[in-house]
């Protein structure tokens, strides 16, 4: 986990690698809240050169106040050696209070970053459990949210959602939020817990409620891959921003979470969660949002000569991309 410390001695540079993606995301949010909004830039190495990366820490002056700056890399293990080099000489001076978090979706094989990070700030390498540990994972992650759970229902969870360790600490949220603090058993996990192929379905509407684009285009390759027709994941996301637009509204007039649950005879479960996905969307944003997949819906069916999975990604992107300053009306 990021270390807790002061915003003067957080280092120049963090290389977080693993395969535990929920550990990586709340280390990433740990780090964020470190910063102003307008302080933090996401670039993703698939479109971002190390030169940019570096500009981006560069613009501290020019763009941040005095709360310094971070730049998060997504993907840096598609980094070459030219970018890597590029690096290399900015971290041999960087520019004090400008914070580089570069993350590694895959393995980091003959690359020279875990070395540059190492010698100029930290490499957080967050690994998964073996199988056979998950079931303690498990309740440990529990553990860690207030709730406990005794060994049943943790290997109940692992055999019915998998090894997934993303797939998991959803799941472990869920479940939490289910049980308001009291413990969680077997038989409860069992009636609760969704199979991992459902999961995945979720993992999209997630990524896009805590606005994370390299979280949503993973998980929605991740659905192609399965076999999910694009079409198909077009409409069950056009459903969860027609429900987060409606619960936000209603919060906003001043109804309860129980109220709103009721008047859209939807589970209280998945109001909590939308409204928590409204936290990070302006009514424009998500009435925007509306017209967005209703483009995409016209451009699957056949107003677009791109492959669908082409336009899905575009889609998918445009709806997390951040907008300029505004307040939420």
């Amino acid at each position: 986990m990021l270390p807790a410390v002061a915003e003067a001695d957080l280092r120049s540079v963090y290389l977080l690698t693993g395969g535990d993606r929920p550990k990586i995301r709340r280390a990433l949010e740990r780090l964020r809240a470190r910063f102003g909004a307008e302080s933090v830039e996401t670039l993703s190495a698939e479109t971002a050169s190390g030169e940019d990366a570096v500009a981006a820490c560069n613009s501290l002056g020019l763009f941040s106040g005095a709360g310094g700056r971070l730049v998060v890399v997504e993907n840096v293990e598609r980094w070459k050696k030219e970018d890597e080099d590029a690096l290399g000489r900015y971290l041999a001076d960087p520019v004090a209070g400008a914070v580089l978090a570069l993350v590694a979706g895959g393995e980091l094989k003959g690359s020279a970053l875990p070395a540059l990070c190492a010698k100029a700030g930290e490499v957080l390498a967050f690994d998964v459990p073996r199988p056979r540990d998950l079931p303690s994972w498990v309740r440990a992650q529990f553990e860690r949210l207030g709730v406990p759970a005794d060994a049943e229902a943790a290997r109940a969870l692992v055999e019915i959602v998998g090894e997934d360790a993303t797939a998991l600490a959803a799941e472990i949220e869920k479940l939490v939020t289910w049980a308001g603090g009291e413990s969680i058993g077997r038989r409860e996990v069992e009636l609760l817990a969704v199979p991992a192929h459902e999961a995945s379905a979720w993992a999209v509407m997630d990524a896009w409620g805590a606005r994370d684009p390299a979280a949503m285009l993973a998980a929605c390759q991740a659905e192609l891959e399965q076999g999910a027709d694009p079409f198909a994941v077009t409409m069950r996301l056009s459903s969860q921003v027609a429900l987060v637009r409606q619960a936000q509204r209603l919060a906003d007039e001043g109804v309860g979470v129980r109220d709103i649950a009721k008047r859209l005879r939807k589970h209280e479960f998945r109001v909590r969660k939308a409204l928590r996905h409204a936290e990070n969307y302006s009514r424009d944003e998500l009435d925007g949002a509306v017209v967005r997949l209703a483009e995409l819906d016209a451009a699957l069916k056949g107003a677009s000569r791109l492959a669908g999975e082409l336009e899905l990604e575009r889609a998918l992107i445009d709806l997390v991309r951040t907008p300029e300053p505004a307040g939420r009306r």
